[in-house]
């Protein structure tokens, strides 16, 4: 039987890459740090995965086992040693702590066996080269001798998985909506047995579409509904105010695609609306706080805002309710959060030239940099008559 190790046994890693991985036929391997969710996942012989929303069904998954990469890791080297895919769903800041795993996994791999299969399912262009480049530098010289076994694909991945009700134990609740895109180049033909993914000869138009659709799109209705004070996503996007800004907003991703892809205007207002009512299932108690955490690491120079609205602004095209969006995000004020925390700390600390440049990343002579600067002056305005 073929086998499968993903590093995450979070939600994402049980309700999407694993389930789908488990149809594909793969014995699921799951690698986590946190000890409790592993005992739990080696206490049940199943878990579902709840589909909820038009056309959901529940999904059992069977045939998977956990291990903790921080109390053994010389179990996971040798999982990783005989497997067939090697997939992550940690945070691409985390990739670097996974990759040492990878290495050792590889360095005990027959050199006769097929290579392994490597694809990093993160929200992040290029994840997978990421972890490559990690496991690279980690390697030195021992690089060249593992290189050749395994092969590095890059990976779309899209699913809204909202926070989990209590007491789910390992279940996972999840919209019924997924896109799984990988780059099939690097396997030259000899493609994994994935029957719920898509493979592409050009992934970069799939990433960005979904990163300037879903995750602008989605971060845009969390904080104008945080500024707003609706509890979750979909009251947000039931504001008509909201909605209006939210669709400004993703028509301006969506002209930048045309532009720098040719992407079809058509089919990505199609794509937009299904988003748009992916967003407002009521059945998906996705809160404004927990998808808006973590303003300052979307407000930089190649997330979500910045990332398109500077691309835009390079075109000649708008960027207006990107702006606004922007705008939005840095009034987002969660005390639960700590990057919220520290973003409003520093709004009242530093000048709007320096907070601009350090957050966003932005050169001032940057097209969008004018723009932003005043976004970031109005908030720090905002700030001061608050506390007046």
């Amino acid at each position: 039987m073929s086998t499968a190790v993903h590093f995450g046994a979070g939600n994402i890693g049980r309700g999407f890459v694993g389930l789908l991985l488990n149809e594909g036929g793969y014995e699921l391997v799951f690698s986590d740090v946190a000890a409790p969710l592993v005992d739990a996942i080696n206490a049940a012989s199943e878990y579902t995965v709840h589909e909820v929303g038009e056309g959901g069904v529940d999904r059992t998954v069977t045939g998977f086992r956990a291990l903790n990469s921080a109390e053994d890791p010389q179990a996971v080297a040798d999982a990783v040693a005989t497997a067939d895919v090697v997939t992550t769903a940690v945070g691409p800041t985390v990739l670097k702590f996974i990759a040492p795993h990878i290495l050792a996994g590889l360095a005990l791999r027959d050199p006769a066996a097929a290579p392994l299969a490597v694809m990093a399912c993160e929200n992040a262009i290029g994840a997978t080269d990421l972890l490559r480049d990690e496991i690279r530098a980690q390697a030195g010289d021992a690089w060249e001798a593992v290189s050749g076994r395994a092969i590095f694909a890059n990976t779309a991945v899209d699913r809204i998985v909202p926070a989990q009700p209590a007491g789910a134990g390992v279940d996972v609740t999840v919209e019924p909506f997924y896109e799984w895109a990988i780059e099939s180049g690097p396997f030259g033909g000899e493609l994994p047995n994935i029957p719920g993914a898509h493979f592409v000869e050009d992934l970069e138009p799939y990433i960005e579409r979904k990163l300037f659709t879903v995750n602008t799109g989605h971060a845009t209705t969390a904080y104008f509904g945080a500024q707003a004070g609706t509890p979750t996503v979909a009251e947000a996007l039931a504001v008509p105010e909201i909605a209006a800004s939210v669709s400004a907003a993703l028509e301006e991703t969506s002209a930048l695609l045309v532009h720098k892809h040719g992407l079809d205007a058509g089919e990505l207002a199609e794509y937009r609306a299904t988003i748009l009512r992916r967003f407002a299932n009521p059945e998906l108690p996705d809160t404004v706080g927990r998808v808006g955490r973590q303003p300052l690491r979307k407000l930089s120079r190649h997330e979500r805002f910045v990332g398109p609205a500077a691309e835009a602004a390079e075109a000649g095209l708008s960027v207006d309710a990107l702006v606004a969006a922007i705008g939005a995000a840095l009034a987002f004020d969660d005390p639960e959060d700590p990057q919220s925390v520290e973003l409003q700390q520093r709004l009242r600390a530093e000048d709007a030239a320096s907070f601009t440049a350090s957050v966003t990343g932005l050169e001032p002579s940057h097209p969008l940099y004018p723009r932003v600067e005043r976004a970031v002056s109005e908030r720090q305005a905002a700030i001061g008559s608050d506390a007046r």
